[in-house]
């Protein structure tokens, strides 16, 4: 396994991170538990969880799992960078979401009861909330580091402007601020290119990509639906608009010998911002799959092909689309 810096810290984390949204929903509690063993036993260090998936309002399913797994003893906890998010909503009475000093405080405190811990090493805010000033975010998380509930602050789905302003506050009150983004990218969407990435970049934060295969546009999905897959309408609707580019993609990564899910993830890696890509696998062999992406290596040919098939904005803003 390769390991890296998250972001400006010293950190080490692996380069792929363990995605368990399908825990609960998809993936039972055994096999969840099967594959977080299976993850640490490849060198996967980085799991990354929030308080709403398990899709039960308010009872953290997957946090719950996570921490039965870590119960188990055997220095799993100790082992693991464990990141999980705040924002979303989680009951249906007021100040029960978003980020409220509030419900930051009351959020983390049961994230750490479900997940049988004293301490989350990479606490998310899960989106950016419009309506609560920095100045009581910032109190809020600040509070939680001095108390040892939480030793690292990130985001998630902010855009680069929403990082510039969090940093120049934090920096006001002499605090670290925010150490990562997590944001959707992949070859298909390539937006964050434009402002979200050099702001991760100038401020130091890791960049982890969340949907690094497209929801599985990018993991063969032509191939599945000739396979008549039980997914097929799902796949079929939305490779159609695609369908010329993924024919290219596909063909591309067959001439290569590599998979096209791999080769996805691969170039992710060579992206110079890029902490770790998320992969959430609902089986083992997926796990197993993923880990070949950390040996293909993409020459510049290879990374001008695939800009020719999935174009990105141009650049960064403003040379993008003015000079």
């Amino acid at each position: 396994m390769e390991y890296t810096s998250l972001g400006r810290t010293g950190l080490q984390v692996s380069r792929l991170c363990l995605g368990t949204m399908n825990f609960g929903p998809y993936t039972s509690e055994e096999d969840s538990f099967a594959i977080m063993d299976r993850a640490l036993e490849v060198g996967i260090n980085f799991f990354d969880t929030a308080n709403v998936y398990g899709r039960k309002l308010g009872e953290g399913v997957t946090e719950q799992i996570i921490g039965r797994w870590f119960a188990q003893g055997g220095g799993r906890r100790e082992k693991v960078v464990l990141a999980t998010k705040v924002y979303g909503k989680m009951g249906d009475w007021p100040n029960e979401s978003r980020l409220s000093a509030r419900h930051i405080k009351r959020a983390c405190e049961a994230s750490l009861r479900r997940l049988q811990t004293d301490w989350i090493d990479l606490y998310q805010m899960h989106h950016i909330d419009r309506n609560t000033p920095w100045e009581e975010i910032w109190q809020a998380m600040e509070q939680l580091v001095q108390e040892g509930k939480v030793i690292y602050v990130g985001s998630s789905n902010f855009a680069g402007w929403h990082i510039a302003q969090a940093q120049s506050t934090a920096a006001a009150r002499h605090f670290m601020g925010l150490v990562s983004e997590q944001s959707l990218y992949n070859l298909t969407a390539r937006t964050i290119e434009l402002e979200v990435i050099p702001a991760c970049q100038a401020y130091g934060l890791g960049l982890i990509p969340w949907s690094p295969l497209a929801g599985g546009l990018l993991a063969g999905a032509l191939q599945k639906a000739q396979e008549g897959r039980r997914t097929e309408d799902w796949v079929q609707k939305r490779a159609e608009p695609l369908q010329n580019q993924l024919e290219r993609y596909e063909q591309f990564c067959a001439g290569r010998g590599e998979h096209p899910a791999h080769v996805a993830l691969a170039w992710l890696l060579h992206q110079p911002a890029v902490t770790a890509p998320i992969i959430g696998p609902r089986t083992l062999e997926q796990l197993d799959g993923s880990l070949r992406a950390l040996e293909i290596k993409l020459s510049p040919e290879d990374l001008k092909a695939l800009d020719e098939i999935w174009p990105g904005p141009g650049g960064q803003a403003p040379e993008a689309y003015a000079w």
